[in-house]
């Protein structure tokens, strides 16, 4: 799974649990990101639909949501030996070699020529196949576990990363059994549509800064995308990431909060389950408001490690360290909203398993 800023990880057990004690059999993941928790709803034998706007997020969950190996037989072996041969091809240097080794540093020229060649026979090959959206995914997770960043793509280090002078290598994804689609679009637009259908639960995982996430992770957008785009910057992003009109409202602290509102009122589920931090633009207490017109809300609190990068901190181009860590931990949340009985026995199958502590609505502040 490659490294992303926002992943479920650690919170992948509590929402299994809330799954489960919710009694789905139908999950909507509306920003779904790796498939981390689409593919945990999945393995509990839930259908499930992934949504996302970005080509990346797409292609992960066109291969491990969409893709039913139970229902195709014969892909595993197929996309197995696929891997295999994509693997032993040598490099040739293209787009990525030039733009992300030798203008930008995020791989070493060596692997950055491997993924150039591997990313052409995909496309050659397997293009229009249920393959495809497979070993883009083997390529990607490859590439991540050889690059020399701290996992955003805004910056590269400036000396290379050890796991950057290992070969690149492919390995055949985990494929997981049973029905799921793969949806791309913007949440604001879809959720309440008729694309996307009603369901039992609905997963929100929202944005919680100004970072479009086609920024933070412009180099695996431009691998999936198989394009040479003009590139601007130290960090070489695609140029069109200039363009204000792919802005979401997730992005801006003006029209967050009315585009979440929206979102949480529109998804058909019955009962839906938010995610955030105590370090983003709405606090609890706006969080409970906002999910009050579904029925009882109830909130969990998990502690948890801030993201590495700012553990490390800011350091100026010399590499010097400018200021100081604040924190290194902060507060995850899981606000769940629906039924008062379905809400009350999810929030006590978690707490019963020591994973996250029940928290009430904290009083909202007083002006002046």
């Amino acid at each position: 799974m490659i490294k992303y800023l926002g992943s479920k990880r650690r919170l992948v057990p509590a929402l299994e649990v809330l799954a489960t004690a919710s009694g789905a059999r139908s999950a909507l993941d509306l920003f779904t990101g790796t498939t981390r928790v689409a593919q945990a709803f999945k393995r509990l034998g839930i259908e499930v639909t992934a949504v996302d706007a970005t080509r990346c997020a797409h292609v992960l969950a066109r291969c491990y949501v969409a893709t039913d190996p139970g229902a195709q037989p014969g892909l595993v072996a197929e996309a197995a030996a696929a891997v295999a041969e994509l693997d032993r091809l040598p490099g040739r240097p293209g787009y990525v070699t030039e733009t992300f080794c030798r203008t930008a540093r995020y791989f070493h020229p060596d692997n950055g020529a491997r993924i150039d060649a591997v990313r052409a026979a995909i496309e050659e090959r397997f293009a229009g196949t249920p393959l495809w959206p497979v070993l883009l995914t083997s390529l990607l997770e490859a590439a991540d576990r050889v690059d020399s960043t701290t996992g955003l793509q805004m910056a590269y280090l400036k000396a290379w990363a050890p796991r950057a002078l290992r070969p690149l290598a492919l390995r055949m994804p985990e494929l997981v059994a049973g029905a799921g689609r793969a949806v791309r679009g913007d949440a604001l637009a879809l959720a309440g549509g008729p694309g996307l259908g009603d369901v039992d639960l609905a997963y929100l995982d929202p944005p919680y800064n100004q970072h479009r996430y086609e920024a933070n992770y412009h180099v695996w957008e431009t691998l999936v995308a198989g394009d040479a785009p003009d590139h601007y910057g130290v960090a070489c992003k695609r140029s069109d990431l200039r363009d204000p009109a792919g802005r979401s409202a997730f992005n801006s602290r003006r029209t967050m909060a009315g585009a979440l509102a929206a979102v949480v009122a529109a998804v058909r589920a019955e009962v839906v389950v938010l995610s955030y931090n105590d370090e983003s633009w709405l606090g609890l207490d706006e969080l409970f408001a906002l999910c009050a017109p579904r029925g009882h809300v109830a909130a969990l609190a998990f502690d948890s490690a801030r993201y590495v990068g700012a553990r490390i901190g800011i350091h100026d181009p010399a590499g010097r360290r400018v200021g100081r860590v604040s924190h290194v931990r902060n507060t995850e949340y899981l606000v769940v909203a629906g039924p008062r009985a379905r809400v009350d026995a999810m929030v006590a199958a978690v707490a019963g398993t020591g994973l996250g502590v029940p928290c009430d609505r904290p009083a909202p502040a007083v002006a002046g």
